[in-house]
């Protein structure tokens, strides 16, 4: 659970309105979790998942051709002997009608609308009224299926079904409920129509308990187990080699001889009369997609009193089930999006659950649960939903931590250095290396007896501003802030990523810090008169080898470099002050800064050093035949100090105010060993 609760602290660390945004986002997946049915955009993959779980069903248990039902047909083959084709040769059909009501069905439902006139209607009407055997035929109202019947037609069906009343021939509904071209359902009650023709016939026919009042769920279509669904004929027409019912052609019931015959198999049946016609009333049920077929309109009231007759009222899950599992799935969803998982694992978990997302609904399909309306596809389409708010919340948290830690970086490092280190943050691991690294070292002159003089709160403001201004310039400049020690500020350029432009990049901090220092001394005299003055900032700069890296344990650590580069950058700093100096740096450093306004400062020992370091200082305005003059006057010390010291006075000359030119000029004056002056 530590995963989750982690998960869940980075989603509440995205921020209010992000989440505010998750948790509307959370119960529109709840939603669609519960009424993808009724959604434009998943109900049809809802109807045609369904479609493929009955079809699996119903090819798991397959059954064999069931005898209570009896078809009479007129096909293709029976209509190429008629004299036409519509409307059906009532002729034959009144022969058929007549012999079959000797035959002892149970009843027959004529699947023929007789909304046109013909010759025959007298004798068939009067065939109708007299039959024992109850005869239910089949109505339209164009009140209801305005598309199937026009207002002729409906006329002409009203009329022929009056002469009918007072008679056992009576009209039923033939309506099928279709979702999406399909049909899957019952239909529904309506008083604008006579009762459904499946329930009328077991009325009729002495079942009335077995109706099933009421019920509008799941036609349970079934396979026959010696169904040729995916035959084809020889005209490429699908093709059924034996239906689930036994189904004759109307002729052999028009003649007496030979429908006796056939008295066994109608007897005690329940006969249903219609076409089977390539282009007429085919109608596309669940399993059509799994056999390609087309079934006759009458077939499916053939399945719907079949399904009466067993008794397979299928039952629904009750709303409350379907709540909770939209609400299981979500929450689902929900603990996926927090976990902090590797990838094989959380793949794994994602395989799982959407197994049982779509597991469920064949598992309840083959237990006899009615799983038309069972948002299997909304559950998936909630989970993804759910998920991504979820984790897209994490990774607006993400974001923001992200930005935190690099704008907390960026108070070290140089901005596009602290983004490269979120990247790969193997960079800042836990150990040091040797680089070779430009190192600044500051401080501020005079600042330590000025803090004994004013209040600690003005202490800590000064010292919070002079730092930041520094501290700005060493960013601006591509530096990484080391540490502050006081007022001295430590820098370097070169770690924990080096670019070739460093030394330039140093060089120039070095002097924009000095003159960010003296910015500082303004600043402060006009706040307030009254304050001590502040002296100068001083910099010492130095290129040389360190080691680089983070120091300390797992619970804390410090970025630094460790090495003698620091120390000769602390003591360049130091020595300003007797060299009358402010920024001095190390030839080392200053060979290596690209840049052309150095000016050589002679050769120093530094305190508590014993190599000499030669020493340059930064005048990038200083005349540039000067500059050559001296750098002349170093390299002829080597061999004649008396000739380089006249040099340097003619220059000092031209220069009488610049005091660390007359500090040089001292110096090369007072040389020690190696053409050095030791500083005290």
């Amino acid at each position: 659970m530590s995963f989750v609760r982690r998960g869940w602290r980075n989603v509440r660390e995205a921020g209010p309105r992000r989440l505010a945004l998750t948790i509307v986002l959370l119960l529109a997946a709840l939603v669609v979790a519960r009424f993808s049915w009724s959604m434009l955009g998943l109900s049809p993959a809802e109807a045609a998942f369904y479609d493929i779980r009955a079809y699996t069903a119903a090819s798991r248990a397959a059954v064999d051709q069931d005898p209570r039902i009896v078809l009479v047909e007129y096909d293709d083959d029976v209509l190429s002997e008629l004299p036409q084709r519509q409307p059906l040769d009532r002729r034959v059909l009144i022969a058929a009608l007549r012999n079959l009501d000797t035959m002892g069905a149970k009843a027959i439902g004529l699947d023929i609308i007789f909304d046109q006139p013909q010759p025959q209607d007298e004798e068939l009407i009067e065939l109708l009224r007299s039959m024992k055997t109850p005869v239910r035929i089949a109505y339209l109202s164009g009140e209801v299926a305005d598309e199937h019947i026009i207002w002729k037609q409906q006329d002409n069906l009203d009329k022929f079904m009056a002469r009918l009343e007072g008679s056992d021939a009576r009209p039923v509904n033939v309506l099928q409920q279709n979702s999406f071209g399909v049909t899957r359902l019952f239909p529904p009650l309506d008083d604008r129509l006579p009762p459904l023709m499946a329930r009328s016939m077991l009325e009729a026919g002495g079942e009335g308990s077995k109706t099933m009042p009421g019920y509008t769920g799941a036609i349970r279509f079934r396979l026959g187990s010696r169904d040729g669904q995916d035959d084809t004929a020889e005209s490429g027409k699908s093709a059924v080699s034996e239906p689930l019912y036994p189904a004759f052609p109307v002729t052999l019931f028009a003649d007496p001889e030979i429908a006796s015959g056939f008295t066994e198999m109608v007897q005690d049946r329940y006969v249903l009369v219609g076409s089977n016609l390539v282009d007429v009333d085919r109608v596309s049920t669940t399993l059509t997609n799994g056999t390609g077929y087309r079934p006759p309109g009458m077939w499916v009231h053939a399945d719907m009193i079949a399904q009466m007759l067993d008794g397979a009222e299928l039952p629904k899950p009750p709303p409350i089930t379907l709540w909770l599992l939209a609400f299981l799935f979500v929450t689902m969803a929900i603990l996926t999006g927090l976990l902090e998982w590797g990838s094989w694992r959380i793949y794994a978990l994602f395989g799982a659950q959407f197994a049982i997302m779509l597991g469920i609904p064949f598992v309840l399909h083959f237990q006899g649960i009615d799983t038309y309306g069972l948002p299997a596809i909304g559950w998936l389409a909630g989970w993804i939903i759910a998920f991504t708010a979820v984790t897209s919340a994490a990774r607006a948290a993400g974001a923001v931590q992200r930005n935190f830690a690099q704008g907390a970086l960026g108070k070290y490092l140089p901005r596009e250095m602290a983004k490269e280190i979120i990247d790969n943050p193997e960079l800042l691991a836990l150990h040091g290396e040797k680089k070779a690294i430009y190192v600044l070292f500051s401080d501020l002159e005079g600042f330590t007896k000025m803090s004994h003089a004013i209040t600690p709160e003005m202490v800590a403001k000064l010292l919070n501003r002079y730092l930041e201004m520094l501290s700005q310039v060493v960013l601006d400049h591509g530096g990484v802030i080391d540490k502050f020690v006081g007022d001295a500020v430590v820098a370097f350029w070169g770690a924990p990523i080096a670019k070739d432009d460093d030394g330039t990049r140093a060089a120039k901090a070095g002097y924009a810090v000095w003159q960010a220092g003296e910015a500082f001394r303004a600043e402060v005299a006009a706040m307030d008169p009254n304050l001590p003055k502040i002296g100068k900032t001083r910099v010492g700069l130095h290129y040389g080898e360190a080691v680089v890296g983070n120091f300390g344990g797992d619970t804390r650590i410090q970025y630094t470099a460790l090495g003698d580069s620091m120390n000769t950058a602390a003591r360049l700093e130091a020595g300003n002050k007797a060299l009358d100096s402010s920024v001095m740096a190390s030839r080392e450093f200053a060979e290596r800064s690209g840049l052309d306004w150095w000016r050589p400062m002679g050769r120093i020992v530094l305190r508590g050093r014993a190599q000499p370091v030669d020493i340059m200082e930064p005048a990038p305005d200083f005349p540039v035949e000067d500059r050559k003059v001296l750098l002349q006057a170093m390299i002829l010390s080597e061999k004649n100090n008396t000739d380089a010291v006249e040099l340097i006075e003619k220059v000092s000359a031209r220069h009488p105010e610049d005091a660390a030119l007359a500090n040089l000029l001292h110096r090369m004056r007072n040389l020690g060993e190696g053409n050095a002056y030791v500083l005290g």
